[in-house]
């Protein structure tokens, strides 16, 4: 359960950290990570900053370790978790596409995915039996060795695709980072957590405001 106090935020390691603060930032919240190190908690100044995996950010902010996180809405649909989601931050933009061989045809039957559970509901959707195989790491070998007909995965620039032959033949769905909330300590910190909202609302809808 949340605690009265300073904010404490779950944000994801790698390129996303920074924008993240940026955008934070720009949202009023003074936060300064002079030398990180191999730190994986930061008393960055307004808040206490939690790094870790992108995928595990819903958790965290579910079960109330962190007030608050941020993470793509593709981890959001995957991880099915109980929490608050009021900013589309409209960065790290991509699609979540079925992905198969130029020029395969027939039926698929099976698919290999890092997102099993909204792989799961897209067939339920197009009443398709196919099976489903979870992996992790670069799903696209799984075409690329026969292991399965198709894959879904998320699609940025389709760089990676076009460099081994696949193309998108469905989008499922879209992605972008999101600002997410402890449903809890929306009410016990709504004195730091509404405004922090209304502000970076307000940042995504200004992107050249300082």
């Amino acid at each position: 359960m949340p605690k009265p106090g300073k904010l404490i935020l779950a944000l994801p390691k790698g390129r996303v950290m920074d924008k993240s603060l940026e955008l934070l930032r720009q949202a009023g919240l003074r936060l300064e990570l002079s030398n990180t190190g191999r730190a994986l908690k930061h008393d960055a100044g307004d808040a206490l900053i939690i790094e870790m995996r992108n995928a595990d950010v819903p958790t965290y902010v579910e079960l109330g370790v962190a007030d608050a996180g941020i993470v793509g809405k593709d981890v959001l649909l995957e991880a099915g978790r109980n929490i608050y989601e009021p900013v589309d931050l409209n960065f790290a933009n991509c699609r979540i596409s079925l992905i198969r061989p130029v020029g395969a045809s027939g039926p698929v039957q099976r698919i290999a995915s890092k997102y099993p559970g909204i792989t799961q509901a897209y067939l339920r959707r197009i009443g398709s039996s196919a099976e489903v195989i979870k992996l992790s790491g670069n799903v696209e070998l799984a075409c690329l060795t026969g292991l399965a007909d198709a894959v879904v995965d998320i699609v940025e620039t389709g760089g990676t695709l076009q460099a081994n032959r696949l193309e998108e033949v469905s989008t499922i769905g879209y992605s972008s980072a999101r600002f997410v909330v402890n449903r809890a300590a929306l009410k016990l910190k709504a004195s730091q957590l509404r405004p922090l909202i209304t502000a970076l609302r307000r940042v995504v809808q200004e992107p050249t405001a300082s």
